[in-house]
């Protein structure tokens, strides 16, 4: 039994009572050095003596007096979460020290003393003076990194300041630079890749990374240069993805390289140094692949394929003429190859009561089936009205359907049935060819715009569009003009091809021609064109807006004038700044319109921050009647925005505040904001918003926000979405108009059931496509006044929308370019950017066989090591390869 340690417990508590306050003065000294441990108090003791050795008068003992505290701080540096011992008993010294060194000679041991300085000066120097820096430019030229993470990145930051200081008062940077240096080196070597790239971003000097980066961290780093791209004003974003691409090129992850070189100003060269860079056959293919995908015109020449079969295998794939296919093979995989109806996507007996029994054959109401049924049986080549076979007794046959629709009626539906055999432009232009000889002129029309749907985004080198449409440009009949112009336009979105900018200017600077004609002209143009920045073009639809009289300015449909000419600028930045200027000089009716239109398209996908505040404040003013440029300007924050995730959010926060405070003409444009914004992608919160407006006791807004449902929507068969537009179809039963669009968006959430997508961007949403965007475009400002436009007699704009229309698939084929089914996990995409180790890059996968569809924020990654994918990013058309160190277990 242990013996009791104190016979009177109270008693040592009586006797430690402190003395009497005489000794007051010591005690909070004492105190202090009673919370030490004995260690604790040993290592201050002898800090504090080594301080006072560090003045002594001779050299050698000064030596070592400096030499053992650095070896007591170094050892110290480890911890993370407090100061370390030997700096928080050096903080009373720091002065101490600091003034004794200006007093010291010239001579090793200053630089000795300094170097201490210079880590002491971590936690005690005062903000703003930089004095870590200072003693580190004056110390001896070791190595940094043996002062540990903390320290080395504290001189980063102060370098930073250093170097805009220095920068601004002309003075020399060369010692900086070579601190840079060593920073750079230490933090590539310890996973600190972000922190290197800021440093070097501070110190404009992004160059210097490509020495550093080595094969193990080269990945990161080019990662977190592209995402941090976003993030950038101009011109340095750029800059940040050049290096990104010469890093890639560097180390040969072309298909990286290729990415990156789509997203720069100038892609061209930059692509054509991707292919010429291989030898292997394969990768060019995959490269092929990718150009399709973003829709770049590119032309395979000898350089990049020496044999004539070589370079036709890969023009073929370029001009995507294997879509169809794959995107069908996906289709029978899916099993949704049965044609659809419209009535089996309104699914009329699931909605009780009134409006569920109009049996009502109107015009308005066949036109919203047309649409349905071309967007929901869009790329199958075959559906239920249009190519049903005509020899049954059935009323089903597409001679019929088509006269079931009045006047421009049938030019839409004649025009669905390019939809229908879209990107099949040869059983396509085979069934089109019947009605080009109708004596309909309505007809006719429709089906040359049909052939122009039919070969969207798909090219060929004998160019049986150009061939035909050419043709019935200069007809007389201004129906037909525009079905040929729109076809054209649509046909050949982003192509530049120059004859058509010699026929269709010509068109646009003619004075006979009707304005209708010179509207769909420019939007042609525009569409061609896009993000060309070319000068003539501009020219001209400036000219055409300049020479408009006063009935014209006030027609609606002018309004698309303004956007084809910011077509022209899509998303090309500073270069629209001339072209804004001209158009301050338009009539007041159409100038603002124009300079919000210009400022809002050529920013568009770049996330500028300052142009979206700008847009927000002409948003914020009150006006006079009669004012409808702020339409535009909500878009444009929508456009502007939709870059990256963190703006898109908070462009939906800035929108729900100009829904309460907003004119009635911002409020029409705000559901259509927030369709581009999420679009085909349908998240809750925008969802319920508009919901909550689609009920609005203003018709144009609630006809925007049925319509922005469908956007949000597209191809993804949202079921809660599907059953609002439904309860809406009977809430609208009596209102023309409005059930009209909730027909429209029916149709889009029904896109290609459910395998198409209508986002413009791609590959892990990095790519932003600019004939996507042009075609969303075109629609969304079609859609701001949409009783003179889609609800009027020119519905056949939104089949503008076609060139938004992508599958939404990964198809893994094989060397020989046949489906190949492997087993692939599909997630929600993580950001993993500037994480360290190797995280995980999707999150709650299901492992599915290819092919597969990719919802948005979805990511795939394959789930065998039998195959090498040829790109890091799956997404549309993917070559595996055999692993060769695969062994079958």
């Amino acid at each position: 039994m242990a013996p009791p340690e104190h016979p009177n417990p109270a008693a040592p508590s009586e006797n430690s009572q402190p003395p009497a306050p005489a000794a007051a003065k010591g005690k909070g000294k004492k105190k202090e050095e009673d919370d030490l441990s004995e260690e604790d108090l040993a290592l201050k003791e002898q800090l504090e003596l080594y301080v006072a050795r560090a003045q002594d008068t001779d050299p050698g003992v000064q030596k070592l007096a400096l030499q053992s505290m650095r070896q007591e701080i170094r050892s110290a540096t480890s911890s993370m979460t407090s100061v370390p011992k030997p700096l928080k008993f050096l903080r009373p010294h720091y002065g101490t020290l600091k003034s004794y060194f200006e007093t010291m000679p010239e001579s090793e041991l200053k630089k000795y003393m300094a170097d201490i300085l210079s880590v002491l000066a971590l936690t005690m120097s005062v903000e703003g003076e930089r004095e870590s820096l200072k003693y580190r430019l004056l110390g001896s030229e070791g190595d940094i990194g043996s002062w540990g993470h903390e320290y080395v990145r504290n001189l980063a930051g102060e370098i930073a300041q250093e170097f805009q200081k220095r920068q601004d008062d002309d003075l020399p940077i060369d010692a900086l630079m070579e601190l840079v240096q060593q920073i750079v080196s230490f933090h590539m070597k310890h996973n600190a890749e972000p922190e290197a790239v800021d440093l070097l971003m501070e110190v404009e000097d992004l160059d210097l990374l490509v020495e550093h980066v080595d094969t193990t961290n080269y990945r990161r780093a080019c990662l977190y240069l592209s995402s941090s791209s976003r993030y950038l004003p101009a011109p340095d974003d750029m800059l940040a993805l050049d290096i990104a691409y010469t890093i890639y090129m560097k180390f040969g992850d072309l298909a990286s390289a290729l990415r990156i070189a789509l997203q720069l100003d100038k892609p061209m060269q930059y692509v054509k140094q991707v292919f010429t860079t291989t030898d292997d056959f394969l990768l060019k293919k995959q490269f092929s692949y990718i150009i399709a995908r973003h829709g770049l015109a590119f032309e395979i020449d000898d350089e990049i394929a020496a044999d004539d079969n070589d370079k036709e295998i890969l023009q073929e794939i370029v001009n995507n003429t294997k879509l169809s296919e794959g995107y069908l093979t996906l289709a029978r995989d899916i099993e949704v190859m049965e044609p659809k109806s419209p009535e089996d996507i309104y699914k009329v007996h699931l909605i009780d009561g009134r409006g569920a029994s109009s049996s009502l054959d109107s015009a308005r109401q066949n036109l919203a089936a047309t649409f349905v049924n071309a967007f929901v049986n869009a790329g199958f080549g075959q559906d239920k009205l249009m190519t049903a076979p005509s020899d049954s007794s059935s009323s089903g046959s597409s001679g019929n359907w088509l006269f079931k629709n009045k006047e421009h009626g049938k030019a839409s539906a004649a025009a669905s049935l390019g939809m229908i055999l879209l990107w099949d432009t040869d059983s396509g232009l085979a069934q089109l060819d019947k009605y080009l000889h109708s004596n309909d002129t309505h007809v006719v029309a429709g089906a040359l715009l049909g052939i122009g749907i039919v070969t969207c985004g798909v090219k060929n080198d004998c160019d049986p569009a150009l061939a035909i449409l050419m043709e019935y440009i200069g007809k007389d009949d201004s129906n037909i003009r525009i079905g040929a112009i729109l076809g054209l336009g649509i046909a050949y979105a982003g192509s530049q091809k120059e004859e058509l900018k010699m026929h269709l200017s010509a068109v646009l600077g003619d004075s006979q021609s009707p304005l209708e004609v010179l509207v769909f002209s420019a939007i042609a143009l525009g569409l061609v064109f896009v993000g060309s920045c070319n000068e003539e073009i501009a020219q001209s639809i400036i000219f055409a807006l300049m020479e408009r009289s006063e009935a014209e300015l006030a027609e609606p449909i002018i309004r698309l004038l303004p956007v084809a000419l910011g077509l022209l600028y899509l998303g090309k930045q500073e270069s629209v700044e001339a072209t804004a200027e001209v158009s301050k000089t338009f009539d007041e009716k159409i100038g603002k319109y124009c300079d919000v239109t210009l400022m809002s398209l050529a920013y568009a996908g770049t996330g500028n921050v300052l142009k979206v505040q700008k847009l927000l404040g002409i948003c914020s003013q009150h006006l006079e009647k009669g004012e409808t440029h702020q339409g535009p300007a909500v878009l444009g924050i929508a456009l502007i925005a939709m870059a990256e995730e963190l703006g898109a959010e908070m462009a939906v926060r800035s929108l729900e505040r100009l829904l309460q405070y907003g004119e009635q003409n911002i409020r029409r444009a705000v559901p259509l904001a927030l369709g581009i914004l999420c679009i085909s992608n349908p998240k809750v919160n925008v969802m319920d918003t508009l919901s909550r407006l689609s009920h609005d006791a203003d018709a144009d807004v609630s006809m925007a926000a049925i319509i922005s449902l469908g956007l949000i929507g597209a191809g993804t068969n949202n079921a809660r979405i599907a059953g609002m537009l439904r309860n809406l179809s009977s809430y609208y039963y009596k209102e023309a108009a409005h059930l009209f669009c909730v027909r429209i968006a029916q149709g889009l959430v029904h896109l290609g059931k459910g395998l198409l997508t209508l986002s413009p961007y791609h590959s892990d949403r990095f790519l932003l496509s600019p004939m996507a965007l042009g075609g969303l475009v075109t629609v969304l400002h079609a859609c701001l006044d949409m009783k003179s436009t889609i609800l009027g007699k020119y519905h056949y704009i939104l089949y503008i929308i076609v060139l938004a229309m992508q599958p939404r698939m990964l198809l893994t084929v094989d060397e020989d370019l046949k489906p190949l089914p492997v087993p692939v996990r599909v997630g929600q995409a993580v950001d993993v950017v500037g994480q360290a180790g190797r995280p995980k890059t999707i999150t709650g996968f299901q492992t599915h066989s290819t092919p597969v569809l990719l919802a948005a924020g979805e990511r795939a990654e394959l789930a065998t090591e039998k195959y090498i994918p040829l790109t890091p990013v799956l997404e549309g058309f993917v070559i595996l390869k055999k692993n060769p160190e695969y062994h079958e277990e």
